[in-house]
């Protein structure tokens, strides 16, 4: 019994001790982060000096550029650069969309921008009477009689009462994807959708969506407007069913073009073929500069690669900074990351994707495939003096796709996102917009949980 009671005591005191050493390195995780990091000024110049980053533009081929360089900077053993063909859509001239109605004596120009991957319309745009729908239930029971003809609007709002904002926008994500398709089943002409946010202002959210030749075989064109647009637009309707709408874009889809996902690797001292990744998305729309979406991701988990080198840490599996491209419009990076995983019998043990803005991490969602979850919820208290607050179930992230059909267990970081449905897929997505301190806190967050589960997973 003695000897029992000894290797309890032991037991719990080494255990003691390991945390206690683990809190004082995650403190020095922490400390670098918030005093030597360079993700602020990276971000600066990926946000800055290259801006919006769409797939197939040349100005995400100098991101790419870019990426490889910083890689370096940042203390990459090597660089990879992973092939992937991607989307090429054009934007082109600026949108317009305007309302008339002689009825109210109304003639204004509504806030607008058109959807990524949508037709252009002809030349001379498009106009036609409009018709108001809150589902796409409602629009099936109007049918073809009601519709054809005429301009679809999917009025379709954030519900305030969702504590989670993505929670709001996964609900209504639907009708700027498939709502062009939907509409054109029964003979409309193009496609308007509210904003995808809860902001009420005049700046227009753009997005991809797809048509879906399962629906339609015609593809018309779809914008969003602002939720100030979609306002006046709604009460107009209630004054006059007869009121019409033009609107006009001069967008196209280009053939393919060749990108890379962009891989900085430190190699790992006991386990080489055994790989961590942690990354974010290269690409961003157009319209802005994609600091929160995704460059914050980016530079946060690159800077990762800074942390293991000049702490002196080295780790046992390999780490991978992975700026992935064409998640905004195709998800391409991420497919290929994990199809190039499975071809070369890549080992991986566990990923994290950070894709919700630069703002003060609350937590963790964790994947519970092969322990990864139990394991986590293990270091909770490690992790509350950083203003951690809760690590459940989930994880996960768009570019992991190709890694979770692999059943690799994911994570994703979850910011403080309040803010982020304000700015995301607009104008506002500028450098301007992000807190040094929450960037720096977040990108600590990534680089504490991989310290811990490369020593302990």
């Amino acid at each position: 019994m003695q000897k029992f009671y000894i290797l309890v005591l032991w037991f719990v005191s080494f255990n003691v001790q390991s945390q206690t050493n683990d809190s004082v390195q995650i403190r020095k995780i922490y400390d670098y982060y918030l005093t030597q990091s360079k993700t602020y000024s990276n971000l600066e110049y990926l946000s800055t000096k290259i801006g919006g980053r769409l797939s197939g533009s040349p100005k995400a081929a100098a991101a790419v550029t870019w990426a490889v360089k910083s890689m370096y900077a940042a203390g990459a053993d090597t660089v990879i650069l992973q092939p992937c063909m991607v989307p090429h859509w054009i934007r082109g001239k600026k949108e317009s969309c305007s309302i008339s109605s002689f009825k109210l004596k109304l003639n204004k120009e509504l806030k607008c921008i058109a959807l990524g991957s949508s037709v252009g319309t002809e030349p001379l745009g498009v106009k036609a009477k409009v018709i108001e729908v809150k589902s796409f239930e409602e629009l099936e029971k109007l049918g073809e009689k009601e519709v054809k003809g005429k301009i679809v609007f999917y009025n379709v709002f954030f519900k305030q009462e969702h504590i989670r904002p993505g929670t709001a926008y996964g609900e209504t994500v639907k009708y700027r994807s498939r709502g062009a398709s939907y509409a054109a089943k029964y003979g409309a002409v193009a496609s308007i959708v509210r904003s995808m946010s809860s902001v009420a202002d005049d700046e227009p959210h753009t997005g991809n969506m797809n048509y879906d030749t399962s629906l339609s075989k015609i593809r018309i064109t779809s914008i969003a407007i602002s939720y100030v647009a979609a306002d006046i637009l709604a009460e107009a309707l209630r004054g006059d069913k007869e009121l019409t709408v033009s609107i006009k874009t001069d967008c196209s889809m280009r053939p393919d073009t060749l990108s890379y996902n962009v891989i900085g690797q430190i190699n790992g001292s006991e386990k080489r073929n055994q790989y961590l990744t942690a990354g974010g998305h290269l690409d961003s729309w157009d319209n802005g500069q994609g600091a929160h979406d995704d460059g914050a991701g980016v530079v946060q988990t690159m800077e990762m690669l800074a942390m293991f080198k000049i702490l002196g840490i080295k780790p046992k599996h390999t780490i991978r900074a992975v700026a992935f491209m064409n998640e905004e419009n195709g998800l391409a990076g991420g497919t290929a990351y994990g199809k190039l995983a499975k071809e070369n019998n890549e080992i991986h043990i566990a990923a994290l994707e950070t894709d919700a803005g630069g703002f003060t991490p609350r937590g963790f969602g964790v994947d519970t495939l092969k322990g990864l979850y139990n394991l986590v919820v293990k270091w909770q208290k490690l992790f509350e003096p950083y203003l951690i607050e809760k690590i459940e179930k989930g994880g996960g992230g768009a570019d992991l796709i190709g890694l979770e059909k692999l059943g690799v267990p994911c994570i994703g970081l979850e910011p403080d996102n309040q803010r982020y449905f304000d700015i995301h897929h607009t104008a506002q997505d500028t450098f301007d917009k992000v807190n040094k301190r929450e960037l720096n806190l977040g990108a600590g967050a990534i680089g504490a949980l991989f310290y811990l589960i490369d020593k302990y997973y």
